[in-house]
């Protein structure tokens, strides 16, 4: 069994990502493991200030949500980022909480493997590449783990357009092959 936390980082209601998120987290808890899935919606997430106490400390200056979803993710062995694609990159809100997952580079940390979710508008291959790119700068400092797989659904816009497409039903398989 294995320990798995999913990020969600999509703020909207009814989000694709999500639903990708939400089907990954079903197919790894089907095969026994213990999944944990944290969505970004709601939680209080400052900006980095790039100040570097937390290289000297372990613990960021700032008092909001992050401390418990960095425990989560330093203790998973599997971590599953799930993003909507903006401008060809990853959501802005994934992007804050990597850079203040900062205090975790000198910590130990149990993830081995890492899996990205994305979804878009548009449907080219290329459209989600800068986003795996993004998250594999953040992988390369933590050089125990790597990415397994990264599944993308391009051709979903609206709300709940994902519904009845495949690609759900890899993301649950995904999940169930961790």
């Amino acid at each position: 069994m294995k320990k798995v936390v999913v990020i969600s980082t999509s703020m909207r209601a009814g989000s694709n990502s999500h639903a990708l998120a939400e089907q990954f987290a079903a197919g790894a808890k089907a095969a026994g493991n213990e999944v944990d899935i944290i969505s970004l919606r709601g939680k209080e997430i400052k900006f980095c200030i790039g100040c570097f106490s937390c290289q000297r400390t372990g613990k960021c200056v700032f008092d909001d949500d992050v401390p418990a979803i960095m425990e989560s993710v330093l203790n998973a062995d599997v971590v599953c980022w799930a993003t909507p694609i903006y401008y060809y990159e990853m959501s802005g809100q994934m992007k804050t909480l990597i850079d203040r997952l900062n205090p975790m580079f000198p910590k130990d940390y149990k993830f081995r493997e890492i899996y990205l979710l994305t979804t878009a508008s548009e449907d080219e291959a290329f459209v989600p590449q800068r986003a795996e790119s993004g998250l594999q700068g953040w992988i390369d400092c933590f050089g125990k783990c790597s990415l397994k797989a990264h599944l993308f659904c391009g051709g979903v816009t609206e709300t709940h357009e994902i519904e009845g497409n495949p690609k759900l039903q890899e993301a649950y398989e995904l999940g169930e092959n961790v």
